[in-house]
């Protein structure tokens, strides 16, 4: 693609006034601002799609505001939604059309790729799929000796993993309790041997999932499943193997006979509403999966319809953009306070460093500036006891976003009070600091933070939830010029990793450097 058809973001005039803006607020305090404007505090918030969201104890101004949206006017951020939504080729590296969307549209919404509408084939692939998930769940789907299925082992990694894996824990509470779930992702065989120790062959159903049916880690582990399997006296594959791939030639030549195929347009790290949730809908059945659908649907529609200034993902991805270019910060920490989204930090991980983890824009032009900050975080309160020391005294500064849920899933009295007390806490304390005499005590605060409040964590909150998220990558993505949807810094690895594994099967160290070789030898 021409270097000479998009002007980079830093030739923008918003851009520009940015920095001179950013010069003359760097010095702000957020309790000044807030002693200055009382009601900031409900002023900097909006509300849609059951999530409120305050990002009041951010270091904006309204006139930040403006400029932020000024630059997301010039660098045409509502053209590309516009684009992205109605199924054109904005992965230009790939020549492909970004379809996770499509996968959640209703039945009755137009999405045209080369002319073709591609809702009915996504609902055709769903209905299967849906269906085959109640047929395990209800029990009436059989292992090869006529027992039921009661153990789902996924196998896959990267997005084939992370997302079933977060959707599975925030959800478990609306779970099928009588069946087990286990997630194998690791090519260590640790993690294949423990998820299967205590399981028995007749009862467990391997569902393998790989876009291309090729990747190394997920073969490795599927091919010990199959050892496995029939080390117990499996015989009949088809009755215990379910493959979840784009390619579903390789993985009827690998044995699976049953297979739930997804586009090639759907990258793994947004492929949770595909047929890569099949564990998902087997957990929660076909009406939660659905409602997972429409949650992020819902999201999809706000995100195309609310004007940018009230636009829950614009809004996060415009602070991301702030940070990142104009305060210079390197990391937001990420930290739920809701035990279900444990794994959510580890899902945003990939979501937003290997959509945005780039160097060069959509036209291949080297950047001037930062991208994806590291994205890193734990849940709430563990995490307390764990890094805020740094977050509130440490050298750097870290951007917070506190995820809370006002209705707990359980019973139990006295938890939820305490458990929002401490995030509402926490976000205070980053703010206000504390003045001492005493160096070790005293605390600087005017640490950002930003609140994402959930009246309840269910299937479609969550769907909202994992959509704003997705959308709010792009926003950043789009405001860049990058093309958060290929990802060819994975591959660089694995090619290595073919030659590195020959050397330690063979010995031969010929082409690697002299310390790989030195470690080939070692480990031989």
């Amino acid at each position: 693609m021409s270097n000479t058809q998009t002007p980079s973001v830093t030739q923008c005039a918003a851009w520009k006034a940015l920095a001179a803006h950013h010069l003359r607020v760097a010095g702000l305090q957020l309790r000044q601002l807030f002693a200055d404007d009382p009601g900031r505090g409900e002023r900097m918030a909006l509300d849609a799609v059951g999530i409120y969201l305050d990002y009041s104890k951010n270091r904006i101004t309204d006139e930040t505001l403006r400029l932020l949206l000024a630059l997301a006017d010039e660098t045409g951020l509502r053209g590309r939604i516009d684009a992205m939504l109605r199924g054109d080729k904005i992965n230009v590296s790939e020549g492909r059309a970004v379809l996770h969307t499509a996968l959640r549209a209703p039945r009755d919404a137009p999405i045209v790729v080369d002319g073709v509408n591609v809702v009915p084939a996504v609902h055709a692939v769903l209905d299967r799929m849906a269906a085959f998930a109640e047929r395990v769940r209800s029990g009436a789907w059989k292992g090869h000796t006529g027992k039921r299925i009661r153990n789902v082992v996924n196998i896959g990694i990267g997005g084939s993993d992370l997302g079933p894996v977060m959707a599975y824990e925030a959800l478990r509470h609306y779970s099928a309790r009588d069946m087990a779930f286990r997630f194998v992702s690791n090519v260590d065989g640790t993690d294949f041997a423990e998820a299967t120790h205590d399981l028995a062959a007749e009862e467990t159903l391997f569902i393998v999932a790989s876009k291309t049916f090729g990747t190394a880690e997920t073969l490795r582990n599927a091919t010990s499943a199959r050892a496995w399997f029939e080390a117990q006296g499996g015989s009949d594959l088809a009755a215990h193997f379910v493959a979840l791939t784009a390619r579903p030639e390789a993985a009827r030549a690998f044995g699976v006979g049953r297979c739930f195929a997804f586009d090639d347009g759907v990258g793994g790290r947004t492929s949770l509403w595909s047929v890569i949730g099949l564990p998902v809908a087997v957990a929660i059945g076909r009406a939660g999966f659905e409602a997972l659908l429409a949650g992020a649907h819902a999201m999809d529609r706000h995100f195309a319809e609310a004007p940018l200034e009230a636009n829950l993902p614009v809004q996060l991805g415009l602070l991301d953009v702030w940070y990142r270019n104009f305060h210079r910060f390197g990391s937001r920490c990420v930290v739920p306070y809701h035990h279900g989204l444990r794994s959510l930090a580890f899902y945003l991980q990939q979501l937003e460093m290997e959509s945005n983890g780039k160097r060069v824009d959509a036209h291949g032009r080297p950047l001037p500036f930062d991208t994806a900050p590291v994205v890193w975080g734990a849940v709430g309160s563990n995490a307390q006891h764990a890094f805020f020391q740094m977050l509130h005294q440490g050298t750097q500064v870290v951007p917070v976003e506190f995820i809370a849920v006002r209705e707990p899933a359980h019973t139990l009295e006295g938890h939820q009070p305490r458990l929002l007390a401490n995030a509402l806490a926490q976000a205070r304390a980053l703010m206000l600091g504390h003045v001492a005499d005493d160096a070790h005590r005293h605390f600087p605060g005017n640490r950002p933070s930003t609140f994402l409040l959930l009246e309840r964590l269910d299937a479609a909150s969550f769907g909202a939830l994992i959509a704003l998220n997705e959308h709010r990558v792009f926003t950043s993505g789009s405001l860049w010029g990058l093309n958060s949807f290929d990802q060819w810094g994975v591959e660089l690895g694995k090619r290595h990793a073919g030659a590195v594994e020959t050397g330690l099967a063979s010995g031969r160290t010929e082409g690697l450097d002299a310390a790989t070789a030195g470690l080939v030898r070692r480990l031989r």
